[in-house]
């Protein structure tokens, strides 16, 4: 699992960088926003029905389905641009059909590692799949940016189909181990429902949801559809917003490493806390402040967002029933990507009619506010760590605080 993924990581990150410089070059940061939301409204849309088959059937096998399909989607890519015979609405189908696949890879992936280890390794297994995720995020910007604006935008689409190749031939040989108790198979609808009563009768979950909603919306989605465009007008290159994000890349890879080790008593408080500065350095982006300054800004909020996706996962892994935890990621992805289309379409038109250092110093800013709020909520700031290698919950033990 963790070889399989490490290869896929990286071609993930390169595409995230890719898609962003290629369209700019070939369109308006309007059409970047199209293409963005076109992956991410189909994703959003089946995440929740992706949890429900991720909890049905064997985590690993559907995972090898979505990463064959995501190959072969990829590979047309890379042929459309290689031919020349690229459009824009060749891409926003085709990543409209890549975001579909994904909404059945991700919660599957989720529940999946835990299996992968023992209980008491948990923490342990999610620190080092967010290693291997902050080494994609050094390696796939830099490598982005050397594809698209070296070799071509072609060859970062065409090692990204590569990438998922190699997971799927990785995932063959897992066999995971049975965890928690197996539930019987009942309607959709009544899954589903379980999955939401996990989500809402905790509050560190839902609120901690919410927030980051907000904070993709306001924050993440103005940076990546009109990054490029500010780091020209600021720095004279679009080639700076590789290097930031490199720069975050190299700050989770240590984040992550410092996953291993810290084990706090409130974890979510104190991840919360390190992922308010997330969208505060993002202001400064949009300010243009000196690179001397926010190269190690960006370099801090990758080490807050690695250590903060580590006690998340964690936290989710001991305190879900792993019967229903694919259907809680789906719930989690789903509701903290719900408003990302949005803004991927409308961070272009009013960053033309605003600004775009403006919208995003604004946006940014409220995000700031949103998970400072989330931080203060009574079951965040008291959720206590569960001690190690403790049996994980069951439907029948689930209760409204940790």
């Amino acid at each position: 699992l963790f070889l399989g993924q490490a290869t896929s990581t990286i071609g993930d990150r390169i595409v995230y960088v890719a898609l962003a410089l290629y369209v700019t070059d070939i369109g308006s940061p309007t059409d970047v926003g199209i293409v963005l939301a076109a992956a991410t409204f189909p994703l959003v849309a089946f995440l929740l029905f992706g949890g429900v088959w991720a909890d049905r059937l064997p985590r690993h096998k559907v995972m090898i389905v979505t990463d064959l399909a995501r190959f072969v989607l990829h590979a047309v890519l890379a042929a459309l641009i290689f031919t020349d015979a690229i459009e824009i609405w060749h891409i926003v189908v085709i990543e409209a059909l890549f975001g579909t696949a994904e909404a059945f890879f991700r919660p599957a992936y989720t529940g999946l590692v835990p299996q992968t280890v023992p209980e008491e390794r948990i923490q342990d297994a999610k620190a080092a799949t967010g290693a291997l995720e902050t080494v994609a995020e050094f390696a796939g910007p830099a490598l982005a940016t050397a594809l698209v604006l070296g070799l071509g935008a072609g060859w970062a689409f065409a090692l990204d189909a590569l990438t998922f190749l190699v997971s799927a031939a990785f995932l063959v040989a897992v066999r995971p181990r049975e965890r928690g108790t197996v539930e019987a198979r009942t309607s959709v609808a009544r899954e589903l429902r379980e999955g939401w009563i996990e989500v809402r009768t905790r509050a560190w979950v839902w609120v901690t949801l919410v927030v980051f909603s907000l904070a993709l919306l306001l924050c993440f989605a103005p940076y990546t559809t009109l990054g490029p465009t500010v780091a020209e007008e600021h720095y004279g290159s679009t080639g700076v917003y590789g290097l930031l994000a490199a720069a975050t890349g190299v700050g989770t890879m240590g984040g992550a490493v410092l996953g291993f080790r810290l084990r706090p008593r409130h974890p979510m408080r104190i991840g919360m806390i390190c992922v308010v500065f997330w969208p505060a350095v993002t202001v400064g982006f949009a300010a243009g402040l000196t690179l001397w300054l926010l190269v190690p800004l960006f370099l801090a909020v990758g080490i807050g967002l690695a250590l903060f996706g580590v006690w998340w996962e964690t936290a989710l892994a001991e305190r879900i029933p792993p019967s229903r935890l694919s259907r809680v990621s789906s719930y989690d992805w789903m509701m903290s990507l719900a408003l990302l289309p949005v803004g991927y379409l409308l961070a272009g038109p009013l960053g033309e009619a605003l600004g775009e250092s403006a919208l995003l110093a604004i946006g940014s800013g409220l995000a700031t506010l949103a998970l400072v709020a989330g931080v203060f909520v009574r079951e965040t700031w008291s959720y206590t760590a569960r001690p190690a290698g403790r049996a994980p919950a069951t439907p029948e033990r689930v209760v409204p605080t940790p």
